[in-house]
């Protein structure tokens, strides 16, 4: 079974990971799949909050690499449990990227956070998890 593991950079995206390692039968998952998109249209295109923290001398900002340094740790959680773990960065839509992912792969599931940011963190759930929910093409596992 191959499984998308998406993260946003947050800190709840890498509890989701570990939710799901915590309770997934190891023997039944052949690949997984570390997603993070980067959204180029929103205010804040990419938020790390797992990857290092950055320096005063740190003045580049690239959203890319922050996607792909919370990507890496998130696959690191999946290093010693068996399974193929591949990382992707995608630009686009994070509910549309993460479906694509799921369908190009013939994803049996996917793992993500209910949501991260703001209001939708304590009360509802993230509008990325609730669209993909509804449209993805396998099952949906939603971690709070």
């Amino acid at each position: 079974m191959h499984v998308i593991v998406a993260t946003d950079g947050s800190r709840a995206s890498l509890d989701g990971a570990r939710q799901f390692i915590g309770f997934a039968d190891a023997d039944a998952v052949t690949e997984v799949t570390v997603v993070a998109v980067v959204s180029p249209y929103a205010a804040a295109p990419f938020a790390n909050e797992i990857g290092p923290t950055r320096t005063p001398l740190m003045t580049s900002l690239s959203f890319a690499d922050d996607a792909r340094v919370a990507a890496e740790t998130v696959a690191a959680e999946f290093s010693a449990w068996g399974p193929r773990v591949h990382t992707q960065v995608r630009s686009g839509s994070p509910a549309q990227e993460i479906i694509r992912a799921a369908e190009e792969t013939d994803a049996a599931l996917i793992v993500l956070a209910a949501g991260s940011r703001g209001l939708s963190r304590t009360i509802l759930l993230g509008s990325t998890a609730s669209r993909v929910q509804h449209s993805a093409p396998c099952a949906v596992l939603v971690c709070r």
